[in-house]
């Protein structure tokens, strides 16, 4: 999830655990717990943008490393704030701040290494990495807990916007299974085989919902939303083997490849070859030039074809949105 409500939850877990002990230190310390896991993008800033997609939820969203930070990060605080917290308080507040953030982290798209060093990445796909209607009710509880010192009544709407929160998250997992139903549906009726699919919701909502199914060829694309009253229409990408077989052995692209768990086309403009991450979908769906929100182009240097991430504009954004806002409504 993005970094505030990160540390919004962050504050309120470690209000939970030691707000009786810290009072409004745990704004402090909830803040940067809350923060830790996602310090891999800062390590990410001095790497290539290749190996920065890599990292990116890896190591430092492991369960084994909290187990070791935990204890060590709990020491200093207990040693810090003295007889106001003991080791055992401090420790558990530091790994549920830390273990709550890849919890939240694993309903998104982007895979979580929860249990690195093993590769595979644990994603849910049941929410956004920006969904307001998950924050909200966290930093309105938030908010009542700064005007009040009664740590009673602190906890109190602590634990109701924690509770409020995670049944919204709950409450996306069953609206994926019933969109993933009615993708599903649609592709028996147009009697289209398909070896995979994957379904996710777009921007800011869990409404709309996007799609992504393999079949031998090409990989079809499609939206759906909870308010449509039209069938839902599918269209297709071609994998282009041929182009892909250009890259074979590139390192760069091997690592994307990796990283993109196989939900990729290679395409080409003006000569030059281009990795699209299918999983986050499109910036616009033009026909004759797609652009995908996650896309890498191929550049000649004295070695190797390198990887360049293609920078996305806010005009980008901007018709992004307004695409999501229209097909909210439904057809």
């Amino acid at each position: 999830m993005d970094s505030f409500t990160q540390i919004a939850l962050g504050i309120a877990v470690a209000e939970i655990f030691a707000g009786k002990k810290l009072k409004n230190k745990t704004i402090l310390y909830g803040s940067v717990l809350g923060t830790i896991p996602d310090l891999d993008v800062v390590v990410g800033l001095f790497l290539d943008p290749v190996n920065a997609v890599l990292i990116h939820r890896g190591i430092s969203h492991s369960l084994f490393l909290f187990l070791f930070l935990s204890p060590v990060l709990g020491w200093m605080i207990s040693k810090t704030e003295k007889n106001r917290i003991n080791f055992l308080r401090a420790s558990t507040m530091v790994f549920w701040c830390l273990f709550t953030h890849v919890i939240l982290d694993m309903f998104t798209s982007w895979g979580t290494q929860i249990l690195w060093p093993l590769d595979y990445r644990f994603a849910l796909k049941t929410i956004f990495v920006v969904d307001p209607l998950y924050t909200i009710p966290l930093v309105i509880s938030l908010i009542v807990v700064w005007k009040t010192k009664d740590t009673a009544i602190r906890k109190k709407y602590i634990t109701k916007g924690l509770i409020i929160s995670s049944s919204y998250l709950l409450l996306s997992c069953f609206i994926k299974l019933y969109a993933l139903n009615q993708f599903e549906k649609a592709l028996n009726k147009q009697g289209i085989h398909y070896s995979e699919i994957i379904v996710k919701p777009t921007a800011f909502n869990i409404i709309l919902w996007n799609a992504n199914v393999a079949t031998p060829d090409s990989y079809l694309l499609a939206d759906y939303s909870l308010l449509d009253s039209q069938a839902i229409t599918l269209t297709a990408y071609n994998k282009n083997k041929a182009l892909e077989a250009q890259l074979k052995g590139n390192s760069d692209f091997e690592k994307l490849k990796k990283a993109s768990e196989g939900w990729y086309i290679i395409s080409q403009k003006n000569k030059s070859l281009y990795f699209n991450d299918l999983r986050f979908g499109l910036l616009n769906d033009n026909p004759k030039n797609p652009q995908f929100a996650f896309s890498y182009k191929f550049i000649t240097t004295e070695s190797e074809l390198k990887a360049v991430e293609v920078p996305k504009s806010k005009r980008d954004g901007k018709r992004l949105l307004l695409k999501i806002a229209n097909r909210v409504k439904g057809n």
